[in-house]
């Protein structure tokens, strides 16, 4: 039987998976609920927190599922609601700014195959009139543990992808793996300048200085390619901010930085999560120091301080860049799922589909896009 509240325990809906559906409307009220349950370092409490203080644009709903006959949560799903071309979209609490999406699943829960299928049924029955629920970026794992929203979708049908970096108990074994890319050289480079260090912020205040430095490289980086860049506008300064104020003294928030008399070089973004580091933003300065590869070396420099501590797992982010190929990741597919809510939702619900099939066939998907005029992605 499954049962739907909305922050009551009156308005009951029922059905026959032994699966409750509650509903929270503020993240705060949610936050407790399996504190240590599996996640992955996107569904930990400082990125949500601040995630849904900084986007306060959109409407909280957060998902807490547990078991009827004992009563214990099996899984709590981030996700916010917004209306979008007159549809009512249900979605992860992510807009562009997380890795992957993920329930937070029970320690010591059973295999639990209905979660996906009691999630929709419970949508469907809320007042609010929901169309289209759509999970994008999917890990096929959760800590180890199966992720029970992926058979809602096709495995593997997102159309980004990690780029994991696995590395044993021997960091030197590793950086001779990856000797083309001549850390050791750039390093002595960079070296020769005056008080050259690499440095990891221990504190809020020095982390903020870092990403200031971020946004500006960055945003002239951009400037010079002709993109647009949004990460520095003040709903993402302040997310990546609050992020870093309550993460980076316990080191979940990882920024770093090579740093020396004339100015920071490059700097990165990370957050971490048990052994396992996800490098979200990189920084540098172009072409002024170029001779000692800055962007490779703060990443480089990063991955050996975390790994003495203890890191093993590092995933170098969505996006197939080459230089990702030579640390040695490694692609790790990510699976989308889009169920109609509602029969306004199906149009929606088919189009996500067929774009799913088509990155199946990468050259009908270009044929496809550019018949659209979007041009290769």
């Amino acid at each position: 039987m499954t049962f739907l509240s909305v922050e009551q325990p009156d308005g009951l809906v029922s059905s026959t998976s032994g699966i409750a559906v509650d509903f929270v409307r503020d993240w705060r009220q949610a936050a407790s609920r399996l504190s240590a349950g599996h996640r992955t370092a996107f569904q930990h409490g400082y990125w949500l927190g601040a995630w849904y203080e900084a986007f306060g644009d959109v409407a909280p709903l957060i998902a807490v599922i547990s078991d009827v006959a004992t009563g214990k949560d099996l899984a709590v799903v981030p996700m916010i609601s917004h209306v979008r071309r007159g549809i009512r979209i249900v979605e992860f609490a992510d807009l562009g700014v997380s890795d992957n999406n993920a329930p937070i699943l029970a320690l010591d829960a059973a295999p639990m195959d209905a979660i996906g299928r009691a999630l929709v049924e419970a949508l469907r029955a809320l007042p609010d009139g929901f169309d289209l629920l759509r999970l994008k970026k999917m890990p096929a794992q959760v800590a180890g543990r199966p992720n029970p929203l992926v058979s809602l979708g096709r495995a593997g049908s997102c159309s980004v992808n990690g780029n994991l970096v696995l590395i044993g108990d021997d960091y030197e074994a590793y950086r001779a793996s990856i000797r083309r890319l001549q850390m050791p050289r750039c390093w002595r480079v960079f070296s020769r300048l005056g008080n050259a260090r690499f440095e990891i912020a221990t504190d809020a205040g020095r982390a903020h200085e870092f990403l200031d430095v971020m946004d500006l490289q960055q945003a002239e980086r951009m400037r010079q390619l002709g993109s647009p860049f949004v990460l520095n506008d003040d709903v993402h300064a302040r997310f990546y901010r609050e992020v870093a104020r309550r993460g980076v003294a316990e080191g979940y928030a990882v920024i770093s930085a090579l740093v020396c008399d004339k100015g920071i070089a490059a700097t990165t973004l990370g957050v971490r999560h048990g052994a396992t580091y996800f490098l979200l933003r990189i920084s540098h300065t172009g072409k002024t120091w170029a001779n000692f590869s800055p962007g490779l070396l703060v990443t480089e420099r990063t991955m050996a301080a975390l790994h003495a501590l203890g890191a093993r797992r590092f995933d170098l982010s969505v996006g197939n860049q080459d230089y990702k190929r030579r640390f040695g990741a490694e692609q790790v597919p990510l699976t989308d799922a889009s169920v109609a809510l509602s029969w306004r939702g199906r149009p929606f619900a088919w189009r996500d589909h067929a774009a799913q099939g088509l990155r199946r066939h990468p050259r009908l998907a270009a044929l496809a896009a550019r018949a659209m005029g979007k041009g290769a992605r």
